[in-house]
């Protein structure tokens, strides 16, 4: 019997002001610098322009995974079940999901004084950057909400 992955057990977090997309920090390593993360992306919609800096692995676990270029053309689709190794670009790209909202695990792995994102406006001017540091202080504070009562 086929079984789906439920999403009701997790606590979504906003990423700020950003539309179209939340978060849920799994674990964040600092000794090892692994931070492992589940996003959500919003069915149909691209997430703000961004870039990433270090190296990302990522699992779909539901719907699709879909990477656009930063003019929002469509560069790739990642189907449910897809596995990827990708290293750091300077490539700016959005995301979003498909005909369904996808959730896709990040294990983001920065070397040393590498930061993780460049959050860029339309233009492709960086306008914020996302740290391991940040990642555990987002993390810090999840926990904390997660441990208040309802």
């Amino acid at each position: 019997m086929p079984h789906a992955f439920e999403t009701d057990a997790i606590r979504w977090q906003p990423f700020g002001d950003f539309p179209h997309f939340a978060y849920s920090i799994l674990q964040v390593d600092m000794e090892r610098r692994i931070a492992d993360v589940l996003f959500r992306f919003d069915a149909g919609h691209q997430i703000v322009l961004h870039r990433h800096k270090a190296l990302n692995h990522t699992f779909v676990i539901r719907g699709e995974h879909r990477l656009y270029e930063m003019d929002g053309r469509l560069r790739e689709v990642r189907p449910t079940g897809s596995y990827t190794v990708s290293p750091a670009s300077e490539a700016p790209h959005r995301e979003g999901g498909g005909a369904e909202d996808a959730i896709v695990l990040f294990s983001m792995r920065p070397l040393p004084g590498e930061i993780l994102y460049e959050i860029l406006d339309d233009a492709g001017q960086t306008i914020a950057e996302l740290t391991l540091e940040t990642l555990q202080t987002l993390f810090e504070a999840q926990q904390a909400a997660e441990a208040a009562p309802a």
